[in-house]
């Protein structure tokens, strides 16, 4: 089996994966035609960037302001998540946690709260795999699926299952005041598949001292955070995150000798994700990443897309990746995609069960 066919059927955890970024082109471009029709935007600005593979970082930026557009329509919201959770359900991805800020529109009548309903319907609108979210409460757990498919002598055919969990992000332009109502949301929506914070946004935008509050907040009540961090050089920022220990830590870009000796002491994991470091140019080149060194020190890791649509990226071509770039063989990239699961924001029950589907995996793919 070719390489990156094998890493297509390698069963896969995704860590960071932003909702917005990983929108369908396909979608976007017709979602943004309608916008141009109402004269929201001009379509002609933006198409030629929508079609293209392999984008620069100002037409990223492009992408993100029609990204934030987009989502202040609860429909759309619904639609997006739907197709997300199936694109990645069709990559082998068997554990996707899925972080997005909730929006307030007023002119749309949209508050956090109907934002993130709207996410919870996209969830429950999936029918061609199988979903299993919201908590490990097995009086409240879901399964989501649709008709259940037979083949030929009328057995029912074996569907694809994917668990899907939430991260709630605290945007850098925020206030404090605004970033505890998300850390309070994410409480409120427990019982909805929502298992912990994401600190996000332009990383040259906000202070530590305005999230702060709320990330301490999120950690008195028991839920895990996640943080992007060192995406630009900022030395105080950067230790001041080390600080709080968070639970993981997305890019880590540019973390000097001092804090990645900190970083190591402490076993904070690390959210990979190498076709975003180079589209951002955070790194000139995957050679000079920092995944060579944590992965030669044994140090907690785990392979992401960040943005797969935005950046024309799948998780298994970013597993395909580290496996051609750094020179590892199938059975260290199995080992490597196994360990994400205890990084995972979940509970015993659920990485008792992602255990067994790398289990049944190994046989068929390690031989």
């Amino acid at each position: 089996m070719e390489l990156m066919e094998w890493c297509r059927e390698l069963p896969k955890i995704e860590l960071h994966a932003h909702l917005n970024g990983s929108v369908r082109d396909s979608t976007l471009l017709e979602l943004a035609k309608v916008l141009g029709e109402k004269g929201v935007i001009v379509f002609a600005d933006v198409a030629h960037v929508i079609m293209k593979n392999g984008r620069s970082l100002p037409e990223c930026f492009m992408l993100f302001d029609l990204f934030h557009i987009l989502t202040t329509d609860h429909q759309t919201v619904t639609r997006i998540t739907k197709e997300v959770i199936e694109d990645f359900a069709a990559e082998n991805v068997v554990y996707l946690e899925l972080r997005t800020t909730p929006k307030k529109n007023e002119a749309k009548g949209m508050t956090k709260r109907s934002y993130m309903e709207a996410v919870i319907d996209g969830i429950k609108a999936v029918d061609s795999v199988d979903v299993a979210f919201v908590t490990s409460d097995t009086s409240k757990l879901m399964t989501c699926s649709g008709s259940i498919p037979v083949n030929g002598t009328g057995s029912p055919i074996k569907r694809k299952k994917i668990y899907v969990r939430l991260l709630l992000s605290i945007d850098r332009r925020e206030t404090t005041a605004a970033a505890m109502e998300t850390v309070n949301l994410a409480m409120d929506l427990k019982d909805f598949g929502v298992v912990g914070i994401d600190l996000s946004g332009n990383p040259v935008i906000g202070e530590w001292e305005t999230f702060l509050p709320a990330l301490k907040h999120a950690k008195e009540l028991g839920l895990p955070i996640t943080l992007h961090c060192a995406e630009v050089p900022n030395k105080k920022e950067i230790q001041a995150m080390l600080d709080i220990h968070p639970q993981r830590i997305g890019h880590a870009c540019f973390l000097e000798d001092e804090e990645w000796r900190k970083a190591k002491f402490l076993k904070i994991p690390v959210e990979i994700c190498l076709t975003s470091n180079i589209r951002t140019e955070r790194l000139s080149s995957l050679h000079n990443h920092h995944f060579a060194d944590l992965y030669k020190a044994k140090h907690p890791l785990s392979l992401c897309t960040d943005d797969s649509g935005l950046f024309s990226t799948t998780l298994s071509n970013e597993y395909y990746l580290a496996a051609s770039t750094f020179g590892l063989n199938k059975s260290e990239i199995f080992v490597l995609a196994r360990s994400a699961i205890q990084y995972a924001f979940v509970d015993d029950e659920v990485k008792e069960e992602l255990t067994k589907v790398f289990d049944d995996a190994e046989k068929r793919l390690i031989s």
